[in-house]
């Protein structure tokens, strides 16, 4: 379950006197009953908006199962890359207030008080999302983080493989939980550090990053192999091939101009809202 739009929640005060609705200068003579009663209205529709939100989210934290100490797992994950940022236990003050400021926040089981993430380092994790899952026992901060979550530095507090553990090799900090598309890109970076490869000959991925020229002829070729797939017929195991290789090519470009793949996933996601139309004229208007 999504808990979508993240309302920002104020705490509902209803005024006692009937000036306090109304803007500096209005309430001296009651002249304009017309205007009086706009705003009137405008601010009890506020008031009703608030309570009936404010309703929703008590409702949300009464269906939690919280253990018997009154909390609950919370995992943090980047919103673009996918990556488990770090792991930590939320109260229902924790959750509330995580959906108030869109801060990931989460409650100190040693120091017995709420914290949020970047209070101190400024490396916040800015929420757009938070699921729970099906037994409402855990929950997802689904963020974006304004720099490395660890303590350590590290850019999430996952880089200890037990792989690595088992066979006695040094953990280093850079040796991240690595899903599929970034382990590629990994592997790229890598590459492009090589100076020959077994043979004393450049890597295929270095030729590529060494000569545009090839690079770009590459990806042209292997793009028109994808769509040769749609327009001849081809199996679908056909497509997931050449669009393979068309993500390898194009991913070693992105590495050849210094651009990560993150920064295309949160260029996609901005987008989701947009139509293409929209989407057309918002780069025209830079461009121009």
């Amino acid at each position: 379950m999504a808990i979508s739009s993240l309302p920002c929640i104020q705490p509902v005060r209803v005024p006692l006197k009937a000036c306090s609705f109304f803007p500096a200068g209005v309430c001296g003579g009651f002249n304009n009953k017309k205007r009086i009663n706009a705003v009137l209205f405008s601010s009890l529709r506020k008031i009703s908006n608030d309570i009936n939100i404010e309703s929703k989210v008590d409702t949300l934290l009464d269906s939690i199962k919280w253990d018997d100490k009154g909390l609950a797992v919370a995992i943090a994950q980047n919103v673009d890359t996918g990556a488990i940022l770090m792991q930590g236990f939320v109260n229902r003050d924790a959750l509330a207030t995580t959906i108030t400021s869109r801060k990931a926040t989460f409650f100190s089981r040693s120091r017995a008080t709420l914290w949020t993430k970047g209070e101190t380092s400024n490396n916040f994790i800015n929420i757009y999302d938070i699921f729970v899952d099906c037994d409402r026992d855990s929950i997802i901060y689904l963020g974006k983080p304004d720099g490395p979550t660890c303590h350590t530095g590290s850019e999430t507090c996952y880089f200890t493989s037990i792989g690595d553990l088992f066979k006695e090799q040094e953990v280093e900090e850079t040796n991240l939980a690595l899903t599929t598309l970034y382990s590629l890109e990994a592997t790229i970076s890598k590459r492009e550090l090589e100076l020959a490869g077994k043979h004393g000959k450049p890597s295929w991925t270095k030729r590529l990053l060494l000569d545009e020229n090839l690079l770009c002829s590459k990806i042209r070729e292997e793009a028109d192999e994808l769509c040769r797939t749609l327009e001849e017929k081809e199996d679908s195991s056909c497509t997931a091939s050449e669009m393979a290789d068309v993500i390898y090519h194009a991913m070693v470009l992105l590495r050849r101009k210094d651009v990560k793949i993150e920064n295309v996933l949160e260029v996609l996601r901005r987008r989701f809202s947009q139509s293409g139309i929209e989407e057309k004229q918002r780069r025209a208007s830079t461009e121009s």
